[in-house]
């Protein structure tokens, strides 16, 4: 498997090494630099490209990499009258449109190097299935008409395949294929509140949907959690006092609380819903990041819905890789048709190989391996960081430890801000997810994620926490 530090080094040293040649002048053949450094040819391969990216040297077929020649530097405009443009829905009854993305950047964003990944939002490279997704690429790029241009639900075969993973009475006609989770959350909320409406949400909840609401105009209202999922009392005066006809929730292993919602709720929820006219998002984003002692996975809540109230959107992406962005949307109903037509006016279809591809992978031997694989993996992950935060960081309280998802979610002590210590974390050489992105209002307390998935091994996570302890003591003084 390519290791990304590898590159990341040589790239620094061949840096660090452009003041030796002209500009234009050409530097040692990939042959060279792969016997002075002792790495791969792709190694070298991706170095370079890095550094050309950057616009630090120019790459030439046939001839070499060069250095490139000093850049112009453009002249500088007047970008003022954009503040009055970009604002001017701030004069309108609506809510402004303002984005922010740093809560999903947190979790996009590579660290540097030495950084411990404790932000990470996906499966580190070592749980990814490369290989089964490279096999399954190459298969599906010799299908007959795999290149061509799909329908724009998607394949039959492939929501047939999803919709049997939905399970009740969901059937493929009720499926359309998206391109991620990220893309079917904002198709589901601009199919179903206008701007300037009231959304519920659980409270916290995932930072990129909140920033998906906001885009959008739309005003979300927060709906507390507890480690039972939503509490329906909270939930039933929220849908009273604001006339909300959407809330959006993820009733399996909620991010970033890792609750699961009651079967004791589950109904409740649905009751409300109907009662008040409204919509149930269901984000089930981690039903395949299960952990080994899981047990048995309750049902969607679409799977209990005769009535068309739930729109279900699931993904691939979690559990392969962030750039396989295949994932589903199912409703009944009129409102599927509206899903269907904001989906093709957004983005007409997901490539047909990458379709292609994720039917090849999800029905090869090789799927259910790497799911296994990762249950017992993310298991023994959970509990080394659960058994080193017990040890180092035992003022720290973890209210939840999950059986399915990626990440632990801690209230930080009483005393101690957050902003500061994610500050001091990222000093000690560890990248933690600050929790205040995660409520629509003011938060309770102090609280940070740390993500158990996206780092290289239980020696990491052991190491981060010991790093985690020396942040602590900083902020504490």
């Amino acid at each position: 498997m390519h290791d990304s530090s590898s590159v990341v080094d040589l790239a620094k040293q061949l840096r660090s090494e452009l003041d030796r040649y002209s500009p234009g002048g050409k530097l040692p053949s990939s042959r060279a630099i792969v016997e002075r450094f002792r790495v791969s040819p792709v190694t070298v391969s991706r170095a370079l490209a890095q550094l050309s990216a950057e616009g630090l040297v120019v790459t030439r077929p046939g001839a070499g990499v060069f250095r490139a020649e000093p850049s112009v530097s453009a002249p500088v405009g007047d970008t003022s009258w954009q503040e009055v443009a970009l604002s001017a829905d701030a004069t309108t009854e609506l809510v402004p449109r303002s984005v922010d993305a740093s809560g999903v950047l947190a979790t996009l964003a590579a660290p540097p190097s030495g950084i411990i990944e404790f932000n990470g939002g996906y499966l580190d490279p070592a749980l990814q299935p490369e290989r089964a997704m490279a096999a399954a690429l190459a298969r599906a790029g010799r299908r007959p008409g795999a290149w061509g241009r799909p329908p724009v639900d998607g394949l039959p075969e492939l929501r047939e395949w999803f919709a049997r993973g939905i399970g009740g009475a969901i059937t493929a006609a009720e499926v359309l294929i998206t391109a991620g989770g990220q893309s079917a959350l904002t198709t589901a909320l601009r199919a179903l509140a206008p701007p300037g409406a009231p959304v519920l949400v659980e409270s916290p909840t995932y930072p990129g949907m909140l920033a998906i609401a906001r885009a959008a105009g739309l005003r979300p209202v927060p709906v507390p959690v507890d480690t039972d999922g939503v509490r329906p009392r909270l939930l039933a005066e929220a849908f009273r006092a604001t006339g909300a006809r959407v809330f959006v929730c993820q009733p399996l292993f909620q991010n970033p609380t890792g609750a699961v919602l009651s079967a004791e709720r589950r109904p409740e929820v649905l009751r409300m819903a109907r009662e008040a006219g409204a919509f149930v998002i269901e984000d089930d984003f981690v039903r395949r990041l299960v952990h080994e002692d899981a047990g048995p996975l309750p049902r969607p809540l679409s799977s209990d819905d005769p009535d068309g109230v739930v729109v279900h959107v699931c993904s691939l992406t979690k559990a392969t890789s962030p750039s396989f962005r295949v994932s589903a949307l199912a409703a009944r109903g009129p409102v599927l048709e509206r899903l269907r037509a904001i989906q093709v006016v957004d983005h007409f279809f997901v490539p047909r190989p990458l379709q292609e591809a994720a039917l090849e992978l999800v029905g090869s031997p090789a799927w259910p391996r790497h799911l296994r694989a990762v249950a017992g993996e993310l298991k023994e992950r959970r509990d080394a960081l659960s058994a080193a935060l017990r040890l180092r960081l035992p003022e720290f309280s973890v209210p939840h430890i999950p059986a399915g998802g990626y990440n632990l979610w801690l209230r930080l002590p009483d005393g101690v801000d957050e902003s500061a210590f994610a500050s001091a974390a990222l000093r000690a050489g560890v990248a933690v997810a600050p929790g205040r992105p995660y409520f629509a209002a003011e938060p309770p307390a102090g609280h940070v994620r740390l993500s158990f998935a996206a780092v290289a091994g239980v020696g990491e996570i052991t190491e981060g926490v010991r790093r985690l302890r020396v942040a602590c003591d900083e902020v504490l003084g």
